[in-house]
């Protein structure tokens, strides 16, 4: 039983008619939510026990049972089946789908989700909105605990019409009382969570298909924020916000499209006839963006940071939307093709020993170039046609870009070195062997490998603090590649057992606690796109999974990428992705290891 649930009515082994009680599986305003046995049917199903006032109301539950002969008919692949009422001893039960996997509102938990994930699944409540609408029925009481997400990633919307059909006459005390039952007065509760609530129900006005556009965009903003849009310590106090507040739109995260941004504006318009009118709108929206035929400037990015981002994201190195359109087409089977664009080039002098390194922006690539005896950096604007070395910075291996842009990292005679990426002297952080990478945190620290450990140094210099070490009781032979997952409480790093590939794994590390978490074994070079994806390189190739970063959790199974990814174990990183999905990867099989794509 979820912990905090009130203690069920009935227990298992209980029977209500041919339903066996398996388990209590939630509570909510209507009734108790139990897994339970079909022993005529042989399958399982959720049996929703109604609370008391609703059964043992006579004219209630007859205006139920005719609107569920059209709930019933519901049959969509996005919506909760309602297979109908059950009556035994005086206890009255729906008897629904079940449908196994968490809700939404235990997925984001205070966190949001993946992007890609987000759209995904806000695309996939369009559609059951879509089809729901279209035979005229509304939700009324769209919220993230009403909609499930199955392992395999589908949707499903569940109680489609039940604040309707459960509802008794209205009570109103004025423009602004919400909307209450009788029974709902009485047991003081609302029917619809007040978070949710359209303001129009708010105000006690009748709902239509505009109001689960308007809870639509509810839940797609909680989506991609993490948080709730409206809060407060009572309903009382949520339902005034909504009623007066203006939805707080410039809270979305940096990185969400524009296109995005402007379909939870029009969702969220107070005044029903300046909201989107269709939720089928809302649904060629997410289609197009998760398709990338709808890529626009993210929020809040300048128009020079839009400009770059266009420049490296259509015209330069974006082999990577190959790969980003084939894991979002898991979410979005429907969705087309997104145009590849690939750019290949000559690296001057490449030193085919180091890695490479993007700009979070996309607009710079950072290499090694020179002999193995003598190397320097050399950085190549993706808008100009050559590289240029940058004088002093020698003997480099490994660079590494500051989240800004503005500095490259670096290895170099047993210390770790940063320069400006436009030039000028170059200063020493730290004493640091560094064969195995670094990574520059937001806040403004290092985490950067020696002496087959981890450790961390503040990008002004100082002494250097151990992070962590290779358990040699577990095999473990070094922690290489860091790479600091966003919010900086933890990081991805490659855990070698040896020269063998086979015996490398992808692990994330919470910097506070210490916990360490494998992800993908037989994998290096673990990176996270802002797709919602750990990205890894296995055996010449680059795979991608989801990945939730706040959970440090991945979820379903691993696709390919690309194949023919130049690496040398147990993984030299070959390529390099910017916080805007381009990649840049050096070719396997070429021989000197320096075309660049």
């Amino acid at each position: 039983m979820p912990p905090g649930m009130p203690k069920p009515s009935l227990t298992a082994g209980a029977r209500l008619g041919p339903y066996e009680i398996v388990a209590a599986i939630g509570a909510g305003g209507m009734g108790e939510v139990y897994r339970a046995r079909d022993t005529r049917l042989g399958r399982d199903v959720a049996l929703k026990v109604l609370r008391e006032e609703f059964a043992r109301d006579a004219e209630r539950m007859a205006r139920f049972e005719r609107e569920a002969h059209v709930l019933a008919s519901l049959n969509h692949p996005n919506i909760a089946v309602l297979y109908g009422l059950e009556e035994s001893g005086g206890v009255r039960a729906l008897v629904m789908e079940l449908v196994e996997g968490p809700t939404l509102a235990e997925s984001i938990a205070g966190s949001a989700l993946p992007p890609d994930e987000a759209l995904g699944a806000a695309r996939q409540i369009a559609e059951a909105l879509e089809y729901a609408h279209d035979h005229g029925i509304v939700h009324r009481d769209l919220k993230p605990a009403n909609v499930k997400v199955t392992p395999e990633g589908a949707v499903k919307v569940l109680d489609f019409g039940l604040a309707k059909a459960l509802a008794g006459e209205p009570v109103r005390g004025g423009d602004n009382s919400p909307t209450l039952s009788l029974a709902a007065t009485r047991a003081g509760w609302i029917l619809g969570t007040a978070a949710y609530m359209s303001p129009e129900q708010a105000r006690g006005k009748p709902a239509d298909r505009r109001a689960d556009i308007w809870s639509f965009g509810v839940v797609l903003y909680e989506m991609l924020a993490g948080e709730r849009l409206y809060f407060g310590e009572s309903a009382a106090e949520i339902l005034a916000s909504v009623m007066k507040d203006e939805p707080a739109i410039h809270r979305l995260p940096a990185g969400t499209p524009a296109a995005v941004v402007a379909l939870v504006r029009r969702c969220l318009q107070k005044d029903t006839r300046r909201r989107l009118q269709a939720i089928g709108e809302a649904r060629i929206v997410l289609e197009e963006v998760l398709s990338g035929s709808a890529i626009e400037p993210a929020v809040n990015a300048s128009a020079g940071q839009s400009r770059r981002a266009a420049v490296a994201g259509l015209a330069a190195l974006s082999v990577a939307l190959a790969g980003l359109a084939g894991w979002l087409s898991i979410r979005a089977p429907r969705a087309t093709s997104q145009p590849v664009n690939r750019w290949s080039t000559i690296l001057e002098n490449f030193t085919p020993v180091s890695s490479i390194a993007l700009s979070p922006d996309g607009s710079r690539l950072t290499y090694v170039g020179g002999s193995s005896q003598s190397s320097q950096l050399w950085v190549r604007s993706l808008d100009q046609p050559d590289a240029k070395p940058i004088p002093g910075a020698d003997e480099a291996r490994h660079p590494f870009f500051s989240p800004d842009g503005q500095w490259i990292g670096y290895f170099a005679g047993g210390k770790l070195r940063k320069v400006r990426s436009t030039g000028g002297a170059s200063a020493t952080l730290c004493d640091a062997e560094g064969s195995g990478g670094a990574s520059w945190s937001s806040d403004d620290t290092i985490i950067f490998e020696t002496g087959r450990s981890l450790s961390r140094v503040s990008a002004a210099g100082g002494a250097p603090q151990r992070l962590a070490q290779p358990d040699a009781d577990r095999g473990e032979a070094a922690l290489l590649w860091p790479s600091v997952l966003p919010g900086g409480e933890a990081l991805l790093c490659t855990i070698s057992g040896g020269a063998s590939e086979d015996r490398a794994r992808v692990a994330a590390i919470h910097l506070r606690t210490g916990e360490r978490r494998t992800l993908v074994e037989r994998a290096s070079s673990g990176r996270y796109v802002p797709t919602g994806h750990l990205v890894f390189a296995r055996e010449g190739a680059l795979f991608g999974i989801r990945f939730h970063p706040a959970r440090l959790e991945v979820a379903g199974k691993a696709s390919p990428v690309l194949e023919g990814l130049e690496h040398e174990s147990p993984g030299v990183a070959f390529f390099s992705f910017s916080d805007l999905g381009t990649l840049a990867y050096l070719p396997g099989g070429t021989g000197s290891a320096r075309n660049l794509v």
